[in-house]
């Protein structure tokens, strides 16, 4: 038993000893103890030298069959230095490496000028998103200058506006409050008419006013009764600059005498309210008229002062002089008169003047009555105790100018009016007169918001602006208080309807500027900017409101000379990106049902021509999916064909996923083709329909392919006529792809490989079946061989190049087919 487990043994070593010689991979190794000894010492010695990740390479890529030390070497002898030197030169004689040279030096150059247009490319790019991003910072930074001078500019960094790359923004939940929206109603009301050519003889500012009314806020009233007022003056054309004729001396004696109707209009209801509120003490009686009235004041308002220092006597138990002043301060120079005549004949010569100046107030007294009445203010009333006879001879006679006459004048509007009374329109002493561009100068820029503590008294503010007809600086001055800027926008709108709000000539410049060409001190507001200043926390909630408020800019050009308020449409359709929505939907018949912008159609205004320019904007954006909507809707079939071929050549050939690209594409294939079939397609190009027709056929193609109905699949590429399946077809399709689009070339190289497989796997479905039918399956494989030597034929013959593995897959195919 035991020789036998020997003989086993010895079998299995020679058994052994016969596979390892007869390897001949592993040649066979003796080695003596010592020398394994020594094998090892070297082999410790090199793991300790270069570490063991050496190691652990070697017997990574040992275990592949792969030699780490050979192929190190091998890399170590390569060098790049000569792949861009200069070619050597070669005698003349030498055809062959001329030849080869040239070659060479083509391609060098071609490489070349690739990389410099690649660079220069690349450059203007980054040059132009900066500029671009530079320009949108300068306008931050103009609607940030919108303080005066003196003040510290708010550059508090807004936040950034999504892309419009992003999800489209949907119109929803109205932005409007109460007040915004009762005046947002009024425009709507107003605009309809001037739609209709039946503009309401109600001026605007009449309209908001009403509105102004419901808000219950006294000091607004006030604001829109200013405006009310100083807007009475005579008619002004709209192809005049408002500031020119606002230089005009009849307009501002206009504009003088409706300020110092305000506040005579306003002192006398003060003076009404006082008396009433004091009746017993004022002992004003039954009797109504101004003089009545102003007795009753005049009793109230020097009530417990001494007498002394006035001037002249009383008349009706009252000083003289203060009666005559407060009935001028209340606008009534007849009853100043009649205080003059009760108080004797010892007054006839300001009588004599006073008559005149009731005739014409902003004019000056003849230069008789004005020497005369100068003499006296020289000789006896300069000087006199009485603040009140002075005061009525400066207003009167405007015999010192340069006196503030504190103790009469003691509230803004006191001094306003007293200012208001001296500017007269004179022929001599023009040196000594106060002009109305005098007084707001010394308002606008002498005393500013500081000296009227503007932010904590905007009225009064707001009140000595408009007043000396500084309409520009009063409304840029509203737009800065939260409370009252939606106020100073619509009176902004209401002025801009009587064009009697000046506009820079850019409409880029900041928000209030001063132009060189104009009188000093007057500015120009930038009416479109502070409209888009406003309307731009709503024009995506209520964008029918916000095209109505961008109607007031229908005159206004940008800088590129387009017409402002299409521009203004642009920029809410590529923001919002609801398209259908501002300009309507185009049915499969090519008709566009109306949208938000139609309404405001007209010989300069049209919906096709914005809808178009947005359609442009989205092309130079990359946005050609929105581009292709909008064209459609502006009925450039051309455009969109060619949009639809050039994204649906990018995807024709993916499976596509749920709501991604090409799903998308497909839904829209069905719209642009009914379209098609709907509207003269016979205007288009013919290469572009013939594009687009194939391009459709080669989704399906895709669809049956990725779904491996391989049958359906080539049934439908016949159709398409793009590539050929037989011998007969060859040149045809060859000389169709020399002519063909270059979106339809670049589809070729997928469909070639689509092909391939399917071929392919039709061979393989023949060998798996061969030993039934073998007459059929014959001529079946033939029929494979001489399709992929048709394939491989016609590629090689169309005059384009197209990636490397689609040669080696296309070849590859060939040799299978054997």
């Amino acid at each position: 038993m035991a020789d036998d487990d020997f003989s086993k043994l010895l079998q299995q070593a020679e058994q052994l000893t016969t596979e390892i010689e007869g390897n001949e991979d592993l040649p066979r190794v003796e080695r003596s103890l010592g020398q394994v000894l020594e094998a090892s010492h070297e082999l410790y010695s090199r793991v300790i030298q270069s570490g063991s990740n050496d190691i652990q390479a070697h017997l990574l890529f040992g275990s592949k069959g792969i030699d780490l030390q050979q192929i190190s070497q091998k890399l170590e002898t390569l060098s790049s230095k000569r792949t861009f030197e200069p070619l050597q030169p070669i005698a003349d004689s030498d055809i062959e490496s001329f030849l080869k040279n040239e070659r060479e030096n083509a391609i060098l150059s071609l490489i070349d000028e690739v990389n410099k247009n690649s660079l220069q490319t690349t450059e203007d790019q980054k040059w132009e998103h900066m500029l671009s991003e530079w320009n949108k910072e300068k306008i931050k930074l103009m609607n940030a200058m919108i303080g005066p001078s003196q003040n510290w500019l708010d550059l508090k960094r807004a936040p950034e506006p999504p892309s419009i790359a992003d999800t489209p923004k949907k119109f929803g939940h109205s932005m409007l409050d109460t007040i915004e929206s009762a005046y947002a109603r009024q425009v709507q009301q107003y605009n309809k008419l001037v739609f209709q050519g039946a503009k309401s003889k109600t001026a605007l500012h009449h309209k908001f006013a009403q509105v102004a009314e419901e808000f219950n806020d006294s000091k607004v009233k006030e604001m829109w009764e200013i405006i009310k007022t100083m807007s009475n003056i005579p008619a002004l054309v709209r192809d005049e600059d408002p500031l020119k004729v606002r230089g005009n001396p009849t307009i501002q004696q206009c504009l003088i005498a409706q300020g110092k109707k305000y506040l005579e209009k306003r002192y006398k209801q003060y003076m009404s309210d006082v008396v009433r509120a004091n009746p017993a003490a004022a002992m004003r009686g039954g009797e109504p008229g101004t003089f009545p009235l102003v007795r009753g004041f005049v009793g109230l308002r020097l009530q417990g002062q001494s007498a002394q220092g006035l001037a002249d006597g009383v008349i009706d138990d009252r000083p003289l002089w203060p009666m005559v002043y407060y009935c001028l301060r209340s606008g009534d120079a007849g009853a100043a008169l009649h205080c003059l005549r009760k108080a004797g004949r010892e007054h006839e010569e300001f009588i004599a003047a006073l008559e005149e100046h009731m005739r014409n107030p902003e004019k000056a007294l003849s230069e008789k009555l004005q020497t005369a009445i100068n003499f006296q203010y020289r000789i006896q009333v300069r000087n006199s105790s009485d603040p009140y006879k002075r005061a009525v001879y400066c207003i009167v006679g405007c015999c010192d100018v340069n006196d503030e006459h504190a103790e009469v004048g003691k509230t803004a509007d006191d001094y306003l009016w007293l200012k208001l009374s001296m500017i007269k329109a004179r022929i001599n002493n023009e040196s000594e007169s106060f002009s109305y561009s005098d007084l707001q100068k010394m308002i606008l820029e002498e005393y500013g918001e500081t000296h009227y503590h503007a932010y904590e008294k905007p009225l009064v503010y707001f009140q000595v602006l408009a007043l000396t007809g500084q309409f520009e600086p009063a409304i840029e001055f509203l737009s800065r208080i939260p409370r009252y800027q939606v106020h100073g926008v619509h009176m902004a709108l209401a002025l801009h309807d009587v064009y009697m709000i000046g506009t820079p000539r850019n409409v880029q410049a900041p928000l209030l500027s001063v132009d060189t060409d104009d009188p000093i001190p007057l500015r120009r507001l930038n009416l479109a900017r502070l409209l888009l200043l406003y309307v731009r926390k709503f024009e995506l909630s209520d964008p029918c409101d916000a095209l109505h408020y961008y109607y007031f800019l229908r005159n206004l050009k940008d800088p590129n000379g387009k017409n402002l308020f299409m521009c203004c449409c642009s920029e809410l359709a590529l923001e919002s990106r609801d398209y259908e929505l501002v300009f309507g939907r185009m049915d499969v018949n090519g008709l566009r049902s109306p949208g938000l912008v139609d309404q405001f159609n007209n010989p300069h205004i049209d919906t096709k021509v914005i809808a178009l320019n947005v359609a442009e904007e989205l092309v130079n954006k990359g946005l050609f999916e929105d581009a292709i909507t909008v064209y459609d809707i502006a009925g450039n079939m051309e455009r969109v064909l060619e949009l639809f071929c050039v994204l649906l050549a990018q995807v024709v050939n993916s499976g596509g996923g749920v709501g991604g690209l090409r799903e998308r594409l497909s839904i829209l294939t069905e719209h642009i083709s009914k379209r098609l079939r709907s509207s003269d397609a016979a205007s288009l190009p013919a290469a572009l329909v013939e594009a687009y027709t194939k391009l459709c056929k080669l989704m399906t193609f895709f669809d049956h392919f990725h779904n491996e109905n391989y049958e359906g699949a080539l049934e439908r590429l016949r159709e398409c006529e793009l590539v050929p399946l037989s011998n007969a077809e060859l040149d045809t399709r060859v000389s169709a792809a020399r002519s063909a689009r270059g979106e339809l070339l670049r589809c070729l190289p997928a469909v070639l490989r689509a092909v391939c497989t399917i071929l392919i796997a039709q061979r393989q479905k023949l060998r798996a079946s061969y030993h039934v039918a073998s007459h059929t399956t014959n001529q079946q494989v033939e029929w494979l061989r001489e399709q992929a030597e048709v394939l491989n034929t016609f590629a090689g013959n169309i005059a384009y190049r197209m990636p490397g593995d689609t040669y080696s897959q296309l070849a590859q195919m060939q040799i299978l087919m054997h």
